[in-house]
């Protein structure tokens, strides 16, 4: 089992001179999920390297034993450093795609022709892809065979405008993620606001924010096992 997870290279908070990038927790859960179900996993970003960091993801009452975990483990770090450049990389050779959240997706991989081509194309292959917490907004451009959005008609959630206005983001981010699904056609579900949400259509797996990363990393997981 091989799965590419595909993070931001986007480290600028809009014009606030603040930094943004991904956010450690939901990349932390699911790549020990996948690790340790025995997966080989890819990292991969838009500009290969290490791809930046939320700085918040990383304060004490953002951390989780996963997150410590990963700060702690030199292999995970080693391949955070060297993540492969996007755009030479294709769903070939790879079971599943990720994508952790974080405020950065939504300036880089959401306008990113070569993260909108690997999304619709591996759904086409017919491989999972999973997204969490503002991830989901990356589908704003991705169709379907027929040139409709890929996520009209299909059940959906992710970062609930509620959850960006408790961050005070709301007139920051350049879209709001639950407002995009919804505009283009996708069935918005939500639970509570930071409560583990996870909502699965198919071959398309979406989480609500960093608590549901870890419960969508085991969903897909599953998805995987009954294949």
């Amino acid at each position: 089992m091989k799965i590419l997870m595909v993070l931001t290279s986007h480290d600028r908070l809009g014009d606030t001179g603040r930094k943004t990038g991904f956010w450690l927790e939901e990349l932390a859960a699911p790549y020990y999920a996948f690790k340790d179900a025995g997966a080989e996993i890819v990292l991969a970003s838009p500009a290969g390297g290490r791809p930046p960091l939320d700085p918040k993801s990383g304060e004490p009452g953002s951390q989780t034993d996963l997150t410590r975990r990963f700060e702690a483990d030199a292999e995970a770090d080693a391949a955070l450093a060297n993540t492969v450049r996007l755009d030479g990389i294709t769903h070939d050779g790879f079971d599943a795609v990720f994508y952790p959240g974080g405020h950065g997706p939504l300036w880089d991989l959401a306008e990113d022709p070569a993260s909108i081509r690997l999304i619709e194309t591996t759904l086409r292959a017919g491989k999972p892809v999973t997204l969490v917490c503002h991830a989901p907004g990356v589908l704003r451009h991705a169709k379907t065979p027929d040139g409709k959005p890929l996520v009209e008609g299909k059940d959906v959630t992710g970062f609930t405008n509620t959850e960006e206005e408790a961050v005070g983001l709301t007139e920051i981010v350049p879209f709001l993620v639950e407002d995009e699904l919804k505009r283009n056609g996708g069935r918005f579900a939500r639970g509570g606001d930071w409560a583990p949400y996870v909502v699965a259509d198919g071959l398309l797996i979406t989480g609500q924010n960093p608590a549901s990363s870890g419960p969508a990393a085991e969903r897909l997981l599953g998805l995987l096992a009954s294949a």
